[in-house]
C-alpha cells in the first residue's frame, strides 16, 4: 500500500509479533511515529515506511510481544547488596556463618543488616534475638524475611530500639512476647504495614539503620530499574511509596535512570487523614504522564500466611482455634473503601488468607451499594489462598486479581514448606486459583514482586503454566495452570487494565504506545520447560530502543 505520510521514526521488520490484540492477533512489522505504533502489517510492506532516517530492526524472526507490565514490583525496596544475603540459606548454621563473613569484613559497620530470610530456615519456627546474638555480638543487628513482612532483631537492636516487654509497639513493627516470660523475643511482625510506611521509614533512619537511609533506597531503586528494564519490564507499578519516596523517582527521572515507565501507588496505612488523602491528590495531579503516574492506594487488610498472620476462614493447621486477624474489623474496613471509593481512588488490598479476601470482596460490595457502581478496578492483592465460593465474585464486582505466580512454585509454597504445611492439605486446592478466577472471567494482572522473587517474567510465566520447581521435579496444583497465551496477556494487557493503560499500553496497536520486547526464544512454541532462559534481546520504549544484548 502506498504511503502518503513521512516515513517512520523506528520500524521493525523480519518478526513475529503476537500482538494480544484479538483484532490483529500476528504481523510481521510495525512502524513507529512520534512514539507510538504507526503501523502493523506484513514485512513485504515494511519498506513503505522506511526512509533515510528511520531505524531499521531486523528481528531475524524472532518473537516479539508488547513490554511486560509488571503489576507489583518494589523497585525502591529491590535487593540491597549492602547487606548480607540469606536467599537460599537453610540453617541457623549457614545464617550465622553468612552474616560472621560479613561482619569480618565491616568490622566498623553501626549496624549488621541481612535480608531474604526465609522462615523455613529455623524448621517452621520463629526466630529469636538468641538465635542471632551468637553471630552478632553487642552489633546491633537487623534481618528482613525474604517477603519484607517481618524482622528480626538481636538483642542490642532491642535494646537500641527501646523494645521492652512494656513497649513492644514501635513504629517499624509490633514486637512478639515470649508466652512465659512476657519478654520480647526478637521477632518483629508488621515491618511491611509498619516499617515501610513514611514513619516507619523514618524512625529506622534515626535509629541509624543505614538501610533506611535516602541514598541506600535510591541504590536499590535504580539497580532494580535497571534490572526491570533488562527484563523487557517496560511499566513497573511500585505498590507502596510514601510522599517522601517520590523524590527517588524523580532523581531517577532527572539523571536518565527511568528508563521504564512508573505507576507509583501511596501506601495509606491505618489513621491515614483527610488531608493526607488531600496531598495524595494533589502529587496524582503533579506526577500524571506516560512516564511517572501516582494514583492508587495501597492498604493492607491482613499479612501472610508463613508467620500465621494472614486472616483464614477456619484455624491454622495444628494451631488450635487460631485464624490469623484483619488489620481492621469487616465493618469499619468496609466504610473506609467506601470512603476511598466516593473520592474516586482506586484500591490496592493486600490479601493472602481467604477470609482477608471476602472481606475485600464484601467491602467492594458495600461500595458499590452505598457509591453506585462504577469503573474502580480495586485490586485483590496476591490472592494466595481463595474460597471457591468468593472466586465469581472478581468478576461480577470488576475486582482485579493481580497475582504473583511463582509465589506457587512448590519449593518456596508446596508440601514441606511453611505456606502448604500453616494451610494443611484439606485447603491446597484454594492455593494461587489462576484457572479458576480466569475461567470465571477475572482480569489476571501478573506481577513478580520482587524482591520477594525473582523479577524476571519468564520466571513468572514458567510457573503459571507449570507450577514446577524451579530446578525440576513435580508440579504443586497443577490443576490451576495457565497456558502460555494466558500467561502473557496477564503480563501485558491484564495488567494494562488494571491499572487504567489499556488505551495506551498492553498490546502491539495502532495509536499505543511503542512498547515492545524481542525475546531469543519463541515462548509461544517452544515447550514450556524452555520459557526459563528466554533473554530480552531487544527492547524499546516510547520507539526508543533502550536496552539492545
Amino acid at each position: 500500500m502506498p504511503r502518503t505520510t513521512p516515513p517512520a521514526d523506528l520500524v521493525l521488520t523480519n518478526a513475529r509479533i503476537h500482538t494480544v490484540d484479538p483484532d490483529l492477533p500476528e504481523a510481521e512489522a510495525l512502524a513507529v511515529r512520534d512514539g507510538r505504533i504507526a503501523w502493523l502489517g506484513a514485512a513485504a510492506d515494511a519498506a513503505a515506511w522506511t526512509g533515510p532516517d528511520t531505524e531499521v530492526l531486523d528481528a531475524a524472526g524472532r518473537l516479539v510481544l508488547p513490554g511486560f507490565i509488571d503489576a507489583h514490583n518494589h523497585v525502591r525496596l529491590g535487593s540491597d547488596d549492602a547487606c548480607v544475603q540469606l536467599a537460599g540459606v537453610r540453617s541457623l548454621d549457614e545464617i550465622h556463618a553468612r552474616i560472621r563473613a560479613w561482619h569480618t569484613a565491616h568490622p566498623h559497620a553501626p549496624w549488621i543488616e541481612a535480608e531474604a530470610f526465609d522462615y523455613s530456615a529455623l524448621g517452621g519456627r520463629m526466630p529469636s534475638a538468641a538465635d542471632l546474638d551468637p553471630a552478632t555480638g553487642d552489633v546491633p543487628a537487623i534481618v528482613l524475611s525474604y517477603d519484607v513482612h517481618t524482622a528480626w532483631l538481636n538483642t542490642a537492636a532491642l535494646r537500641r530500639c527501646g523494645i521492652t516487654r512494656d513497649r513492644t509497639s514501635v513504629p517499624f513493627g509490633e514486637a512478639e512476647t515470649d508466652p512465659e516470660t512476657g519478654e520480647p523475643t526478637g521477632f518483629v511482625r508488621d515491618f511491611a504495614v509498619k516499617g515501610l510506611s513514611r514513619d516507619g521509614h523514618r524512625a529506622l533512619h534515626e535509629l541509624g539503620v543505614p538501610w533506611a537511609s535516602p541514598d541506600r533506597q535510591y541504590g536499590r531503586l535504580v539497580r532494580s530499574l535497571d534490572d526491570a528494564i533488562g527484563f523487557g519490564i517496560t511499566t513497573v507499578v511500585e505498590p507502596q511509596n510514601s510522599l517522601d519516596d517520590l523524590t527517588l523517582f524523580e532523581r531517577a527521572r532527572a539523571e536518565g535512570r527511568l528508563r521504564s515507565r512508573i505507576v507509583a501507588a501511596l501506601f495509606h496505612p491505618r489513621g491515614t487523614s483527610d488531608a493526607e488523602l488531600d496531598a495524595f491528590e494533589e502529587a496524582a495531579r503533579k506526577h500524571a504522564d506516560d512516564r511517572l503516574r501516582v494514583g492508587p492506594l495501597k492498604l493492607y487488610i491482613d499479612d501472610v500466611v508463613e508467620p500465621r498472620t494472614a486472616a483464614l476462614l477456619e484455624p491454622y493447621a495444628g494451631c488450635g482455634h487460631h485464624r490469623g486477624k484483619t488489620f481492621y474489623p469487616a465493618e469499619e474496613f468496609a466504610e473506609l473503601l467506601t470512603r476511598l471509593d466516593a473520592r474516586g481512588f482506586q484500591c490496592f488490598v493486600h490479601a493472602t488468607g481467604d477470609r482477608g479476601i471476602r472481606t475485600v470482596l464484601d467491602s467492594v460490595a458495600h461500595a458499590r451499594t452505598v457509591n453506585g457502581p462504577r469503573d474502580a478496578r480495586h485490586q485483590v492483592v496476591h490472592v494466595e489462598c481463595l474460597d471457591p465460593a468468593d472466586t465469581p465474585r472478581f468478576a461480577e464486582l470488576g475486582v482485579v486479581a493481580c497475582m504473583q505466580p511463582r509465589h506457587a512454585a512448590p519449593e518456596i509454597a508446596g508440601p514441606g514448606q511453611d505456606w502448604a504445611e500453616n494451610i494443611g492439605p484439606d485447603r491446597w486446592h484454594k492455593a494461587w486459583p489462576l484457572r479458576s478466577l480466569h475461567a470465571a472471567g477475572a482480569v489476571l494482572a501478573f506481577s513478580s514482586d520482587w524482591n520477594v522473587a525473582e523479577m524476571d517474567p519468564m520466571i513468572g510465566i514458567w510457573s503459571a503454566v507449570t507450577r514446577r520447581p524451579l530446578g525440576g521435579g513435580e508440579p504443586w496444583t497443577p490443576q490451576e495452570t495457565v497456558d502460555v497465551a494466558t500467561a502473557v496477556e496477564a503480563y501485558t494487557l491484564g495488567s494494562a487494565y488494571a491499572n487504567f493503560l489499556e488505551k495506551e499500553r498492553g498490546s502491539l496497536t495502532v495509536g499505543k504506545q511503542a512498547d515492545f520486547v524481542v525475546l531469543s526464544r519463541d515462548i509461544l512454541r517452544i515447550p514450556a520447560e524452555d520459557v526459563v532462559g528466554t533473554v530480552a534481546e531487544t527492547v524499546v520504549v516510547g520507539g526508543e530502543i533502550v536496552h539492545r544484548l
